[in-house]
């Protein structure tokens, strides 16, 4: 497994080919996943269902040909067991309670032990690397600021303004949530690690909201932590970091002891490599799959010839597949970077 072209890019070795999976591959693009969650009766309830997760992990590698599968589940699974309850409202995503406000707030905040409060993600990882022999599995989690906004805010957010102005006003709420998060990932993956997943991937989707100072002082301190400590007792495990419209904190992130840094579609790969030499990954639009074919077919090419400067190359999307996405698409894209990707 050690050999396989994902493991091989992200430790910057050259593959064969250039390898592909994507985000959110899983997902409500797909006419079975669709049937599967129905069958689950929510969300989450899927996410808490070994059988069916393992399922659901498994369906892109079958159905769209992708050369790894990610683990299905959700950002929110260890912020349940904090003692957080998380609603999925229609029109609305989730919705978060009781809202942190106060470092009392935060001292109620349970840090989840994995086999005790999540053994239904160990035993969905379980499930799948029986059946998943000859390819990888991707374990992941959220990183910390992403995560604490959610939880300051109560939900989503398009200013951020609960986060920021914690961070800013009160930074001892901001230190000790973000610890007591840091401690949730570190042990999260952990388990994930140890469960069996072959890489992980940090998804710190929403730090591009910030500028390099808040980053560097109020963030990447956290991060780095929880990288350091999982590389300090499973080095040979490859990890992702990932988060949206962050083209400009590449440089700081390439500090962080990661192999991969993942890029969105806004972040040019030439842009990416000026500031990094570790491996990338990434990075066409979600949107592109709506294209007609040979615009696809141009725009993946362009990417593999930029990539090929990289140390290592996993060819993405730059987010998630987008739901109204054509099965067929998502097929056409997979082939299409292993034609052109031969290396």
């Amino acid at each position: 497994m050690k050999d396989h072209p994902i493991l091989k890019a992200a430790r910057g070795e050259k593959p064969d080919y250039v390898p592909i999976w994507i985000m959110r591959q899983a997902g409500r693009y797909s006419a079975k996943y669709r049937e599967i969650r129905a069958k689950a009766g929510s969300f989450m309830d899927l996410c808490r269902n070994p059988e069916l997760a393992a399922e659901v992990t498994l369906l892109p590698i079958h159905e769209i040909g992708v050369d790894a599968a990610i683990l299905f589940s959700d950002i929110f699974v260890p912020v349940e067991k904090m003692g957080i309850n998380i609603e999925f409202v229609s029109g609305k995503g989730p919705v978060l309670s009781p809202v942190v406000k106060t470092v009392d707030d935060v001292e109620t905040l349970k840090v989840p032990e994995p086999e005790e409060d999540l053994p239904y993600v160990i035993e969905t990882i379980q499930l799948i690397k029986k059946k998943l022999t000859d390819r990888p599995l991707i374990g992941f989690s959220g990183a910390p600021f992403t995560l604490a906004s959610y939880i300051l805010e109560g939900g989503s957010t398009k200013d951020y303004l609960a986060a920021k102005t914690t961070m800013w006003n009160n930074p001892l709420l901001w230190d000790k949530l973000m610890t007591r998060l840091s401690e949730v990932v570190t042990k999260y993956l952990i388990s994930q690690i140890e469960a069996g997943v072959d890489l992980i991937q940090i998804f710190d989707s929403w730090m591009g909201v910030l500028s390099k100072e808040e980053y560097k002082t109020k963030v990447f301190p956290y991060t780095e932590r929880i990288v350091n400590t999982i590389k300090g007792k499973y080095p040979e495990i490859p990890i992702i970091h990932f988060g949206v419209n962050s083209g400009h904190l590449i440089e700081i992130n390439d500090k962080l002891n990661v192999d991969v840094i993942g890029l969105d579609w806004r972040t040019d790969i030439p842009f990416a490599l000026s500031k990094t030499d570790k491996s990338i990954q990434g990075n066409l639009d979600p949107v592109t799959l709506f294209a007609e074919d040979y615009i696809i077919e141009r725009k993946v090419g362009k990417i593999i010839e930029e990539g090929i400067a990289a140390r290592g190359h996993i060819f993405n999307l730059g987010h998630g597949i987008l739901p109204k996405t054509d099965p067929s698409k998502a097929r056409f894209l997979v082939d299409t970077v292993h034609r052109l990707g031969k290396l």
